[in-house]
């Protein structure tokens, strides 16, 4: 598997607290079959999450020099996961932010409980300056559990969605496991991702795919946990 969304940077938003923690994030992912994972750390406008780009590309490349000595068999990307804003262009012109893998395809999140004004233009226009957008766990969002046509209406001007895989064993509550059931069933998600902040005690992500047989055949499971978010990691659109 490719996982798309993570957060395994240490002391920069609400995942790893330390490079140790980090470390036992991908050691989890490692075990649970994951061969590749961007991370995505917050990156949310005027807040205490902006961690700029160049500082996280220190903290990959201590990542990755820890992995090698641990022997852990994982490749290691940089990202973000963007809170929806007016000013991303500005915000990746400027260098402040990091697409995924250094492709065009950008994490876009949303408030998870609240509605956000425009969010439909600023989404065009991403996608109109040439970039593909992701947008991160559509199944956890209150607006779009309560309007089921917020996520065609996005689906229809070219918006790609990824869900959180524990989202099928209830890891989010049963609104957000029933609209990813949806989502599978209606054949819009793109890709599935761990959205990991802290190593699991469990293999919740190897039970989680166990779920995915009931709506898809093994080529498309293929094709959402590989080939789908490899296109990201070779820059094919």
């Amino acid at each position: 598997m490719i996982d798309i969304h993570s957060h395994f940077l240490p002391g920069i938003d609400d995942g790893a607290p330390t490079m140790l923690d980090g470390i036992d994030i991908l050691k989890c992912l490692s075990r649970q079959d994951v061969t590749d994972v961007i991370a995505t750390p917050h990156f949310v406008n005027e807040s205490s999450y902006m961690s700029p780009r160049s500082d996280n590309l220190k903290l990959l490349d201590q990542m990755k020099e820890l992995v090698a000595n641990e022997g852990i068999n994982i490749n290691l990307y940089l990202g973000n996961e963007i809170y929806i804003d007016s000013k991303i262009l500005e915000l990746l012109d400027k260098g402040m932010i990091s697409s995924l893998a250094d492709s065009k395809y950008l994490l876009v999140e949303f408030p998870l409980d609240d509605e956000f004004p425009n969010y439909d233009d600023y989404l065009a226009e991403l996608i109109n300056s040439g970039y593909k957008v992701i947008l991160a766990h559509p199944e956890r969002y209150t607006i779009m559990q309560e309007d089921y046509d917020i996520i065609t209406s996005l689906h229809e001007i070219g918006v790609l969605f990824q869900c959180n895989l524990r989202s099928l064993i209830g890891k989010y509550g049963k609104s957000a496991q029933k609209l990813v059931r949806r989502l599978m069933k209606d054949k819009l998600v793109f890709t599935f991702g761990s959205d990991i902040h802290r190593a699991m005690s469990n293999d919740d992500l190897l039970l989680a795919k166990s779920k995915l047989n009931k709506y898809y055949d093994k080529s498309e499971i293929k094709k959402l946990l590989v080939s789908n978010p490899e296109k990201i990691l070779r820059g094919i659109y």
